[in-house]
């Protein structure tokens, strides 16, 4: 295993955590873990605590938005032909389900499209357009894509046909011409929150709609006289609540910061899937053997409100829904994904998450085996052991999994990795991912002469490029790494938020108070906690592929004991069992087994003592 760096946080001034931890009543590190938040206030503290849809900022505040509702509207009134268009990942598909399910109960003359993974790539497609154009649409409204499409937008007015795009990623140096561009990453763009999924884009397009049909809006404040306007704000929110399991899902894995708007936008979507979650989602979690409560548990824990028989989380979404998703899109078709989440009965939806699941297996076994090619590719060839970067290519990969791959090397080696296969226009596509100190962005724009294409931020991106600059890019783009990256970067690292000590720091209220950080994400992440010189009680043992099951006490105080798992960590059972000192960083976390919950060490990282 790849040794770890450990680095605790101290970007934070101590003054201000004393000052939040007396206003607010609480221990030092759970004000620690505030003010490493960017919450340094008690009306900040009881904002992030407390979210509440009254906190989402004004739709019309995001550039085009008044020209986009003004189309809609055109479009809706001249009864015009509208496509909602949308990529072939969770965040694009979960946008278009939010979006044409909306505007279909207003409009009957909508449809709905997905590109061909293979066929038609990334982004708005000239066959899309050619589909549009022969089924009579007047307007089309993309999703979590659009923002480089110049020559498309171009293309699709030839036919008369106006585009509305609605995108969250970066956008180049020319916007293409369209009816409207809402995208707060636009540099013109006033709107406060630029983290939006592309899904969240097409939530706040549905928001400014019903927001201009009822009249009010969800930041207006009303007196006491204006009850009838509070009135129809309470409506609008319930109508709105029931697109957010969507929203949060589309959060969950498309791994944007769950932070700010996005915060209150996940933690209202995970109320909705553990309280009536719509019929696609449940019954695809079914097939991640997540159950809904039977009629004796409810009855004999009246207690308890969930729908399931645990409460969801951000990481089960992540882990349980968004691959589900995903594999339609990578195996088959994302149209499949689409009518999942639009399904309302459970016959249908069982059938569609049904074959969904296949995909997903399907999926499981092409990337298993491409990561092992990879890494036998790696570890036979002495050569990359001296480079800071991984790109290989291999024509009988699967398009869908190259992604997948890519991700699985990065965690293997720690070094900016892009993972390519041939696609049916004989070009070069790959996926790109990369390590916390390296932009593979900004990379890739500095060997955009060799690139046909290229999109994406900071840590993954999409590329194409001919065959024949393949070893041109892969030298420039090595010498661009080397350039960028120092050794003790290449060292994967556990950033630690707090040290703490089991029997003063673990307390129920100190649980009780770390649970409503939830829901986790990019930059809420599980806080990470070291807790020095403990032992093993005696029993450890290796589970399943290399996990390491033991159970962590004092070493001098001998207070309580938690029990621990920590993945792929089974080379340390011997040391372990021998009773040698240890320190561990590790996440605390609510383990459920056989109707049972308890408090339970997600361990990270070990160091022995001797």
């Amino acid at each position: 295993m790849k040794e770890k760096r450990w680095l605790i946080r101290k970007d934070y001034d101590i003054e201000i955590v004393e000052k939040l931890a007396e206003s607010l009543g609480v221990d030092r590190i759970i004000a620690t873990l505030l003010v490493e938040r960017g919450i340094t206030s008690f009306e900040e503290a009881k904002h992030f605590f407390r979210p509440s849809l009254d906190q989402l900022h004004d739709p019309f505040l995001m550039k085009d938005m008044d020209r986009a509702i003004e189309r809609i509207n055109q479009a809706i009134r001249k009864k015009e032909r509208i496509l909602i268009y949308g990529d072939y990942d969770v965040d694009g598909t979960s946008a278009v389900a939010l979006v044409y399910s909306y505007f279909r109960t207003i409009n009957p003359n909508i449809d709905f499209y997905i590109p061909d993974r293979d066929a038609e790539g990334y982004g708005i497609s000239f066959q899309g357009i050619d589909y549009a154009h022969t089924t009579g649409v007047r307007l089309i409204i993309a999703l979590d894509c659009g923002i480089k499409a110049n020559e498309q937008a171009a293309y699709a007015s030839q036919f008369g046909i106006d585009l509305i795009v609605g995108d969250h990623h970066l956008p180049g140096d020319e916007l293409p011409n369209c009816t409207a561009i809402l995208d707060p990453k636009r540099e013109d763009c006033p709107y406060p929150f630029k983290e939006l999924s592309g899904c969240g884009i097409g939530f706040k397009i549905v928001e400014a709609y019903m927001e201009q049909k009822i009249g009010v809006r969800l930041c207006d404040v009303f007196g006491e006289h204006e009850r009838h306007k509070r009135k129809a704000q309470e409506t609008l929110k319930l109508k709105l609540l029931k697109y957010l399991d969507l929203v949060a899902v589309s959060i969950a894995s498309d791994i944007v910061p769950i932070m700010g708007e996005n915060r209150v936008l996940a933690a209202y979507g995970l109320k909705v899937i553990n309280t009536c979650p719509r019929p696609g989602i449940e019954a695809i979690l079914r097939f991640g053997h997540i159950e809904p409560r039977s009629e004796a548990d409810r009855q004999g824990h009246p207690e308890k409100e969930g729908y399931f028989c645990k409460d969801l989380n951000i990481s089960d979404l992540v882990f349980l829904v968004g691959p589900r998703i995903n594999a339609a899109g990578r195996i088959r078709s994302a149209f499949d994904s689409v009518r999942l989440m639009l399904c309302e009965d459970m016959e249908s939806a069982h059938v569609l998450a049904e074959e969904i699941n296949n995909y997903n297996s399907e999926r499981k076994d092409l990337d298993t085996q491409a990561t092992e090619t990879a890494k036998k590719i790696i570890e036979n060839d002495p050569k990359w052991q001296d480079r800071k970067a991984i790109v290989l290519v291999d024509e009988t990969w699967h398009k869908g999994v190259v992604g997948i791959v890519a991700s699985r090397l990065v965690e293997a080696y720690y070094k900016p990795t892009i993972i390519f296969t041939r696609s049916t226009d004989d070009l070069y596509v790959g996926s790109a991912r990369s390590i916390k100190e390296f932009d593979i962005h900004a990379a890739l724009e500095q060997c955009s002469d060799l690139l046909e294409h290229f999109g994406g931020h900071k840590c993954a991106a999409g590329v194409s490029l001919k065959p024949e600059n393949f070893d041109k890019f892969v030298q420039r783009f090595e010498e661009i790494v080397t350039s960028n990256l120092k050794s003790e970067d290449m060292v994967p690292e556990i950033e630690i938020d707090a040290e703490v000590d089991f029997a003063q720091n673990i307390t129920p209220k100190f649980l009780r108070i770390l649970k409503q950080f939830s829901p986790f994400g990019p930059e809420n992440n599980v806080p990470i906690f070291l807790s020095r010189h403990l032992v093993d009680t005696g029993f450890p043992r290796v589970v399943g592929s290399n996990h390491l099951k033991f159970a962590a006490i004092p070493l001098e105080s001998r207070s309580r004991a938690y029990p621990a798992i920590g993945f792929q960590l089974g080379e340390h059972y011997k040391r372990v069992k021998d009773g040698q000192p240890f320190d561990l960083c590790y996440m605390l976390e609510e383990n459920y087994w056989n109707g049972k919950t308890e408090i339970q060490l997600n361990v990270k990282d070990i160091r022995f003592e001797k």
